[in-house]
């Protein structure tokens, strides 16, 4: 619950920072935005080429479900 509440949060904090840079506006705390992962909002570990984390990725390259991408394994 917390861990979602966070991003929710920061989700927030995107929507705010991305209308104040298409206003001309300077963001005002540009620091407080960061990125996490959309499944399970883990902040270390972020891929941003897929927009998850490292542990989420290498578990659906595991199960085949993204497209073009397999565990390798030797």
């Amino acid at each position: 619950m917390a861990r979602t509440a966070i991003v929710v949060k920061n989700n927030r904090r995107k929507k705010i920072a991305i209308q104040q840079k298409e206003a001309g506006v300077k963001v005002k705390h540009p620091t407080k935005i960061y990125n996490r992962c959309r499944l399970c909002g883990r902040r270390p570990g972020y891929m941003r080429k897929f927009d998850m984390c490292r542990i989420c990725l290498r578990e659906l390259a595991r199960d085949g479900k993204i497209p073009g991408l397999k565990k390798s394994s030797w």
